[in-house]
């Protein structure tokens, strides 16, 4: 009797479901969306023919925040991710506001995804289409994560088919042209750092392997691999895609270009093409959405175990093994957001919350000794800086929103934290 009680399963814990490739395809299901159809446009608008500068820029800071958060997510395999990260290793307030930055700032991510979807599903009704886009991948990730999982196999080969095709029809079309790829007199250094800021939005995508960390099995191992597999098959992915639009259509075009994709095949005389990528970009907003609607309320569950959010959030499916109660508030409040919303907006208060959030991880990652898998220093270093400078390039109207929420969420957590020492002394 006494062993049956200690083999038995912990109702509020999640199950380990997820091998290495289930976690790098979460990843790549995350980072490989509709960032790559929207955010060449916007960075080469900030920077020119320095967009490609902007690209690496992005790449380093991701890769170091990649090894940050690898390296802790196999020290602390909960699920929360930075949150835990900040919590244990810099104090509460730290990881809290980590916390905040990413409920925050990527339930805006989920609005812009949803939206994009509605974009290219039907124009005229995009915020409908975007409503039922998240009701209807809330019910898939109420069903469980293996589920999950499963969906985003498909639609990575998706995107990866329909960006391939992109890259083909381009660099082999008769008006590309790699003279347009070196950065000229358009490229200033505020602009390259901009521009830096808003591709990074389109490589986040690994956090979400990390605050998957309860469902991941033997996480020590498997967390290390997928983040840096994930992130690598994606810049390459990335670099393709954007060396082969630059050809075609050069800085100036590209800027502005609506459907920077869409306008690449067209140039290059692909016209039949131009539907397919249509549809790979809704299929690769719907990827991303899938993948940020899990990846919110399992931080939203970390920090409802902690009571830093309403406890009653914490609840575990007994039959699905998914926090469904914090599956249905993110799904809700971003089923609100898209309704009301709009594109551009979400995304520039996203990437300042995502960048704060990886700063903390940077710090958390420093604090590692070498018995407990810390990385180079360098490494949360340049990542840390890295954060920071990017997300005061982004445009003011990205910074000043998203630092006052910052604020708001500080200020909210001093007044909980004054009326529980109140309450005990």
């Amino acid at each position: 009797m006494g062993r049956a009680s200690t083999a038995a399963v912990v109702p509020d814990e999640l199950e380990r479901r997820l091998g290495v490739p289930d976690a790098v395809l979460i990843g790549l299901g995350s980072m490989i969306g509709a960032g790559i159809f929207a955010a060449l446009a916007p960075a080469a608008h900030a920077a020119g023919s320095g967009l490609l500068l902007g690209l690496a820029a992005a790449a380093v800071v991701a890769y170091c925040n990649a090894t940050s958060s690898a390296r802790l997510a196999a020290r602390y395999p909960a699920s929360g991710g930075t949150y835990v990260y900040g919590r244990e290793r810099l104090g509460a307030f730290w990881g809290y506001l980590a916390g905040w930055a990413f409920v925050v700032g990527k339930t805006a991510s989920c609005a812009a995804m949803a939206l994009t979807v509605g974009a290219y599903v039907w124009p005229g009704q995009a915020h409908a289409i975007a409503v039922a886009a998240v009701v209807a991948l809330t019910a898939v990730n109420y069903a469980g994560v293996q589920k999950s999982a499963w969906l985003t196999r498909v639609i990575v080969a998706i995107v990866l088919a329909v960006l391939a095709a992109v890259v083909v029809a381009a660099l082999t079309s008769g008006i590309a042209d790699t003279a347009r790829l070196s950065p000229g007199a358009d490229a200033s250094f505020g602009g390259v750092l901009q521009a830096g800021g808003l591709l990074f939005f389109a490589f986040a995508g690994y956090a979400r392997i990390a605050t998957l960390g309860e469902e991941v099995r033997d996480p020590a191992r498997t967390i290390p691999r997928a983040i840096p597999l994930a992130l690598g098959i994606t810049l390459v992915v990335y670099a393709l895609v954007a060396v082969s639009v630059l050809t075609v259509l050069g800085p100036d075009r590209l800027a502005g270009a609506a459907a920077p994709l869409s306008e690449a095949v067209r140039a290059a005389g692909a016209d039949w093409l131009a539907p397919v990528v249509r549809v790979g970009a809704a299929v690769a907003a719907l990827g991303s959405l899938l993948a940020l609607i899990l990846g919110v309320s399992r931080t939203t569950l970390a920090m409802a175990r902690d009571r830093q959010l309403p406890h009653v959030l914490s609840a575990v499916h007994p039959r699905f093994k998914v926090p469904h109660r914090a599956e249905l508030l993110v799904g809700g409040v971003v089923a609100v957001l898209a309704a009301v919303t709009d594109v551009r907006g979400a995304i520039g208060f996203s990437s300042f919350g995502v960048l704060v959030y990886y700063a903390v991880a940077n710090a958390s990652a420093w604090t590692l000794t070498p018995q407990e898998g810390r990385p180079a220093r360098i490494v949360p270093v340049v990542g840390l800086a890295g954060c920071l400078i990017l997300a005061f390039a982004l445009p003011l109207d990205s910074v000043i929103p998203g630092a006052a929420v910052l604020v708001v969420g500080a200020a909210a957590y001093g007044i909980r934290r004054m009326l529980t020492d109140r309450s005990t002394a």
